[in-house]
């Protein structure tokens, strides 16, 4: 009989000989060929390897915690997985305490947007960040059920050393992803983690049922809300509010309700200028405005016109004068990275972060913009010392000469990392350019 390769005991009981392989087989990863060891499943092996190369250190520190408090509130409620919860409550949570279990819900990004269940395992896994508002992605956890599961689309079983971090090794869990009926958009996963009774196939079937039962609610509730539209119309959804895109970008784009706007660089700057200016709930004069954009002793006529053209080409609803000023909001992705900062989501700031504020202006305030953004990215990255972020970090052009997060890098990544002697060797070649004479 063939064997599923998704299911971590296919007998259902667990073999400490099995446990004692499996370390073995972690243990030599980094130097193991490409085949994987008789005793190691395939689905494991490859997602070993991926962790590997993602840089992330089996002894590392723990998961991220990327949204919090009001942040996380928002999340969970815009969820489309948040109306079907009582079904998943239903199915598992009721008997989650008297099973020794926990079960999480994650979005698409394998953020933990519930974590309900047994409370004394819940304060255990709380340890190792398995709590609401952590990333269980694989590339930032490692191999596990729910992360794994989103990487690969397919419902997965990790039993205890099958883990690639060695923290979440006295655990397993089995996790499967949900879809959407309508779209087939990955939406998130369902995971159940606890001890090695989760890793057993009956486990498994019962978390794919309860897929299966919250995709046929989900395709209900779909069809009550077309069968609703019938009636009344629904009141009108607000309007977007207008979005600036400064990062990495040459001239920034402005993206109005009606459609985006092409911008010159020094409109760019300008309306930059007035967004930062806004979120210190400021206006700017015309002679602010042309220090800077152009230094301390450039006349203001340098900018009126240039304001007036501004105006005309988004709207007198946009950009107000007397002062110049922004009228209404205005959504800047300078502005989300920061918040996201303020937050210390520095995994979810660094993937919003395409690269520096309108990084061909030479104008004093966009400079100090940048320079400010730039630095408070760079001090979040070094100060996290993931392998993960800090690779991330040095594929930046910002990066590539900064000796301090190579050498970063290099201290951080695994001993076994397939990375290290590139980072090595790009180090060695920075120094080699600042050595004197």
């Amino acid at each position: 009989m063939t064997v599923s390769p998704w299911l971590a005991l296919p007998d259902g009981r667990p073999d400490p000989a099995l446990t004692r392989r499996l370390r073995a087989a972690h243990q030599a990863l980094a130097t193991a060929g490409p085949r994987p060891p008789q005793q190691v499943r395939s689905v494991v092996w490859e997602s070993w390897r991926r962790s590997l190369h993602n840089g992330i250190d089996p002894d590392g520190a723990a998961p991220p915690v990327d949204v919090v408090d009001d942040d996380l509130e928002a999340l969970r409620a815009a969820h489309p997985l948040a109306p079907v919860l009582p079904v998943i409550r239903r199915l598992l949570v009721e008997d989650a305490e008297d099973d020794r279990m926990i079960v999480a819900v994650t979005d698409a990004a394998g953020r933990m947007l519930w974590v309900e269940g047994d409370s004394r395992l819940r304060s255990r896994a709380a340890g190792m960040n398995f709590v609401e508002g952590a990333r269980w992605a694989e590339d930032v956890a490692g191999t596990n059920a729910p992360g794994t599961a989103l990487a690969l689309d397919h419902a997965v079983q990790i039993y205890g050393s099958e883990h690639y971090r060695r923290p979440v090794q006295p655990w397993s869990c089995s996790a499967a992803p949900v879809h959407s009926p309508v779209t087939g958009e990955l939406l998130g996963a369902i995971d159940v983690t606890g001890g090695d009774h989760v890793a057993s196939p009956q486990m498994l079937t019962l978390v794919r049922a309860t897929v299966a039962a919250v995709e046929a609610e989900l395709r209900w509730l779909h069809r009550v809300a077309l069968d609703a539209r019938t009636g009344p119309p629904p009141p009108a959804a607000p309007r977007p509010a207008p979005r600036l895109e400064v990062l990495g970008r040459d001239r920034a784009r402005l993206v109005l309700p009606a459609g985006p706007v092409p911008l010159s660089l020094r409109h760019s700057e300008l309306l930059l200028l007035l967004a930062e200016a806004a979120a210190a709930g400021e206006g700017r004069t015309a002679e602010q405005l042309a220090a800077e954009c152009h230094g301390a002793d450039a006349p203001a006529v340098t900018v009126r016109a240039e304001l007036s053209r501004l105006r005309r080409l988004v709207g007198a609803n946009v950009v107000g004068s007397r002062p110049y000023r922004l009228v209404g909001p205005l959504v800047t992705d300078l502005d989300r990275v920061r918040r996201l900062l303020d937050l210390g989501a520095v995994a979810e700031a660094l993937e919003r972060y395409p690269g520096a504020v309108l990084p061909r202006s030479s104008a004093p305030g966009v400079a100090a913009a940048r320079e400010r953004l730039a630095s408070r990215l760079r001090a979040a990255v070094l100060t996290a010392r993931r392998p993960e972020l800090l690779l991330r970090y040095s594929r930046l052009p910002e990066a590539q000469a900064d000796t301090a997060v190579w050498q970063a890098c290099l201290e951080v990544l695994p001993a076994g990392s397939a990375r290290r002697a590139a980072v090595a060797a790009h180090l060695g070649r920075l120094r080699q350019v600042r050595r004197p004479g």
